[in-house]
């Protein structure tokens, strides 16, 4: 049995499958990644700081001007839409074979697919507050506005995006360890597992299938029963 016709099998004996997955599930969407010889991490950079410092809370809060400047312009991802894998997921859900999707991206396109299940460990761009009175705004509002955007009531707005230096939101955190833990298949995608305490979710998966599927190799490949270093949506076609 080839790889794929195992995966296939995996999948249909499977009746608690979650999948966990980063920027690579994005990236067929047109959403650059961070690491990639062409992602974020290595473009030319006009900026006066490196990327992780125009992401930190740091940055927000000392230099909010080119922290914005830098956050409007390499992270609105409100006009991409969902490729072949966050539609497959939804497929997968509808079937309830899957019962949580755990994504490290932030930008909304598993919830645009129609998953219901998404537990978002950085956050999302769709979702952002007033740091003085917490009245809520829309992406729209923030990638739209001039400058600093500004609560009605005169307060600066920050994403609810997870920053370099802020913990991750826990209630997506515990509910994806309990989702982990009690999975019988584990599907990875699309990350390189190296960004923690993230990547350490995959400790505590006690199930009996772990797929990893991602370009690179990862740290996490000889614990699992498949691996596959190709892009996602080739093996999703496969499978469909």
């Amino acid at each position: 049995m080839d790889k794929i016709e195992q995966l296939k099998k995996m999948i249909d004996e499977s009746n608690n499958i979650v999948f966990f997955g980063g920027a690579g599930v994005s990236t067929e969407s047109g959403i650059p990644d961070f690491r990639s010889d062409d992602g974020l991490y290595n473009q030319k950079n006009e900026y006066n700081y490196p990327p992780e410092y125009l992401l930190s809370r740091t940055c927000f809060n000392q230099d909010i001007d080119e922290f914005y400047r830098f956050y409007k312009d390499k992270m609105n991802c409100l006009k991409y839409k969902p490729n072949i894998t966050h539609k497959y997921l939804k497929e997968l859900e509808d079937k309830n074979k899957l019962k949580a999707i755990i994504t490290q991206n932030i930008d909304g396109l598993h919830q645009k697919a129609g998953s219901k299940k998404v537990y978002e460990l950085h956050g999302t761009v769709y979702k952002n507050h007033c740091i003085k009175c917490n009245k809520e705004y829309t992406g729209e509002y923030v990638f739209e506005s001039n400058g600093v955007p500004k609560c009605s009531y005169g307060g600066v707005i920050k994403p609810d995006v997870v920053l370099y230096e802020e913990a991750l939101p826990e209630d997506a955190f515990i509910n994806s360890q309990k989702a982990i833990y009690n999975a019988d298949m584990l599907i990875v995608a699309g990350t390189s597992l190296t960004v923690f305490p993230a990547s350490g979710l995959v400790n505590l998966f006690q199930g009996k299938n772990l797929v990893i599927i991602n370009r690179d190799p990862t740290p996490y490949d000889s614990r699992a029963k498949l691996v596959f270093h190709d892009s996602l949506s080739s093996i999703i076609e496969k499978i469909k």
